[in-house]
Parts: structure tokens; sequence; C-alpha cells
């Protein structure tokens, strides 16, 4: 797991897995995916709870929508929580990566808490169970398709990059249409790499089982389902967000 990279392509077949899979393997597994979705659900409520807390305390308008660094530090320090987990996985002990873990989702909620400034409660409400409901159905698909996903990552990769892309332009443009392009392509491409990286977390079980790495791969699976749901929430909430 030095670089989290897709072992799929260089695994075993499944159906020999298959084969030789015992009932003390698959109560691993399904304790593996279980840890990383109490880690992954638990760090989205603690995103929604700071976001909430920091918007209704007065805080949130005056910093973000004023003028300072102080937003721009908000804004960008969920990225450099990102950076040192992805790179610096195999430096950190299970312990550091958890911590690490919890203040990326605290420090998330506050650069969150501007989705609250801008759409109504209810709509924020009602676009997060849709987005819950979204994720369970694809991600159970990742979990039990029997299709290898692997083929689709270079895809939705090229999506994601070309989508950051068209984001940076349109930050000068300020084209509604082209925003709600940009949105409508990164539900499906979120909605897609859910599928997929549910299956790769899956498949980093059978290379980590047994190990230490376990804990690790545990946070950063957590991490990478963490940032499709939010990713798709946020993309999803330009449509059915209902603004202040």
């Amino acid at each position: 797991m030095a670089n989290w990279s897709d072992p799929r392509s260089t695994a075993a077949p499944r159906a020999t897995r298959v084969g030789v899979a015992d009932a003390a393997y698959d109560a691993g597994l399904r304790s593996y995916m279980l840890s990383i979705y109490n880690y992954m659900a638990s760090a989205v409520l603690l995103t929604g709870i700071v976001a909430m807390l920091f918007a209704n305390s007065g805080l949130a308008e005056p910093i973000l929508r004023g003028p300072g660094l102080l937003k721009y530090v908000i804004m960008l320090a969920p990225l450099g929580f990102i950076m040192v987990l992805s790179f610096g996985i195999n430096r950190l002990s299970t312990a550091s990566a958890q911590m690490l873990f919890w203040a990326f989702a605290a420090v998330m909620g506050l650069s969150m808490s501007s989705i609250f400034l801008v759409y109504t409660g209810a709509s924020v409400a009602q676009t997060f169970f849709a987005t819950a409901a979204a994720f369970a159905g694809l991600s159970l698909f990742g979990y039990t398709t029997k299709k290898d996903l692997s083929a689709f990552g270079t895809f939705l990769i090229m999506g994601v990059v070309g989508l950051l892309v068209a984001m940076v332009i349109n930050m000068f443009l300020r084209s509604p249409v082209m925003n709600l392009v940009i949105s409508f392509i990164g539900v499906l491409l979120f909605a897609g790499l859910t599928a997929y990286d549910t299956q790769k977390i899956k498949s980093l079980y059978f290379h980590v089982a047994g190990s230490d790495m376990v804990g690790k791969t545990v946070i950063m699976g957590a991490l990478t389902l963490y940032l499709d749901f939010v990713n798709m929430f946020t993309f999803l909430l330009q449509f059915m967000g209902d603004r202040r």
C-alpha cells in the first residue's frame, strides 16, 4: 500500500480467492469493511456537526465572506491533511493516522459551513439523505459485483482532473450553465468512483490481512469513501439546494 494503488491488476483471479476463502477470512473481511464504513460515517457526522455549529456561531459569515487570509486557510487546510495522509501514511503510526483523520473531518466542517450560509437547512438535509441513499446503493454494488471495475479507474480519474480544470476556468467565466454542467458531471463521476473505490478497498484486504497495515488501510479506505460522499453531496446540492 505504498502509494494506495489499485491492487486488482496484479491480484490473483477472484475465482481462485473465493475457492480458498474460509469462514475466518470472510469474518475478517466483514470486520474490515464495517470498520471502514464506521470511520467514514462518523467522520461525515463530525463534519456536519462542526459545520452547523460554526455556521450558527456567527463567526462563519464574517470570516468566510470577509477579507483576510483566514478564510483561505480554512478552505485549503483540508487539502493539507489529505496530502499528509496520502503521501505519509507509511511513515505514520496507526494512532497518528487516526488523529489526523479526525482532525481532517473537523477542519472540513469549518470549510463546509459555507453551505449553511448559501442554502436552506431543509434543502441541505434533503440533499444529504438523497446522497446517503445513492452512496449506500453504489457502494453495495461495488462490494457485491463480480465485474472487475478497475478498467474504469483511469477514465474516472481523468474525468476528475478534467472537472477540476473546468471548475478553474468557470471561476473566471462565472457561467451558470457551465456550473450546472460541471455539477452534473461531478455527480456522475463521484457516483462511479464510489463503486470503484469500494471494490478497490475490498480488494486491498487480500494484501493486508494479518499484517500491521490493516489499521492504516482502514483509515485510508474511510478517507477515500468520505471524499466520494462529500463531493457527490456538494455537486448534488447545486441541483437540489434552495438558496437563502
